[in-house]
């Protein structure tokens, strides 16, 4: 049978998606953009600039190129791509280095990862994710500002969801602190309280001295499946847990969430849900993402109840954000 040129060209496509990634690590990794944007902007001083071949310079860029990076109407530029792989605060820098070297080593082992359930991340690191994070001081920060950078759709949820009567909101597994800052900002009458591990806390400390200040904050090691959560909040926010475990795990949290909580509180989910329906592209890689690295899942909607359903709790509300994100509103079952 004939090979189409359509179809041969969209499987070409898919067959070498991760030369594309390993280009733009490396361009991000080596500093490319950094060095355009200080005015090296032809082969000759871009190859001074980074130590390396000009004609390697000459062909790298040229790939960056045509993938949107840089511009090369006379001379190189950045563009807005470009400058979100700079080595500057807010950037996706980190997030670039993150996926493009420990992340992309776990995709290595995604077929055994298929068959046989084991974590590709561990195969390849030694460790589960969060064990490696703790005793990597560098992954766990480079993970840590992946993480707040890509969280950018959190500026939206204050604006979708009304915190105003709020006087004590709870950011289980907050991490760096952005979204509890977020929320902070749009309720200035509220305190806070961020619960993680005990390694995540230097880099919260540093974000919330840096925005809403250390007198509206509390930091706490808890561990969130068995410890003694803070009671009786107003809310409580659980961004981006739930995918990182299998249901068994979910089940203990939420029940011990559910514990902590009042009949007033509420408690606000944020996750990437698949669908069915041959929509929603980016839950559905994240999904695997999860999978390969540590054997977590996005779930449906409807799966997402039943979880809520079987530990006493009520999703009463979904609100879309940006990026494919949705946000659960759960209630004490009445």
């Amino acid at each position: 049978m004939a090979i189409g040129a359509e179809g041969s060209r969209a499987t070409v496509d898919l067959i070498t998606a991760a030369w594309r990634t390993q280009a733009v690590y490396a361009a991000a990794r080596i500093g490319l953009p950094d060095l355009v944007a200080a005015g090296n902007t032809d082969d000759a001083s871009l190859a001074r600039a980074a130590g390396m071949d000009e004609d390697v310079v000459h062909r790298l860029m040229r790939l960056l190129v045509l993938l949107g990076v840089f511009t090369a109407q006379d001379g190189y530029a950045v563009t807005e791509v470009g400058d979100l792989l700079r080595d500057r605060p807010d950037s996706l820098r980190d997030m670039c280095l993150l996926y493009g070297k420990e992340f992309y080593a776990a995709w290595g082992h995604a077929e055994d990862a298929f068959r046989t359930g084991a974590s590709g991340f561990e195969k390849v690191h030694g460790l589960p994710l969060i064990p490696y994070l703790r005793e990597n001081a560098e992954a766990a920060g480079r993970f840590q500002r992946a993480m707040q950078a890509s969280n950018f759709y959190f500026d939206a949820i204050p604006k979708e969801i009304d915190f105003s009567a709020d006087r004590h909101i709870v950011d289980i597994a907050g991490g760096s602190g952005q979204l509890l800052s977020t929320v902070l900002r749009a309720a200035p009458q509220a305190r806070g309280t961020l619960v993680d591990l005990e390694h995540t806390m230097p880099i919260a400390r540093a974000h919330f001295e840096r925005t809403v200040g250390m007198d509206r904050v509390d930091l706490a090691v808890v561990d969130m499946f068995s410890g003694s959560l803070p009671a009786a909040a107003d809310t409580y926010l659980l961004s981006r847990v739930l995918g990182d475990w299998e249901d068994e795990p979910c089940l203990r949290l939420l029940t011990n969430l559910g514990s902590a909580m009042s009949d007033d509180s509420r408690l606000i989910v944020i996750e990437r849900l698949t669908r069915d329906d041959g929509t929603g592209l980016l839950p559905a890689l994240w999904d695997l993402h999860l999978y390969v690295l540590n054997g977590g899942r996005q779930r449906t909607l409807d799966a997402t109840r039943v979880l809520a359903e079987r530990t006493g709790l009520t999703i009463e509300d979904s609100v879309g954000l940006p990026s494919e994100n949705t946000a659960l509103i759960l209630k004490k079952t009445r």
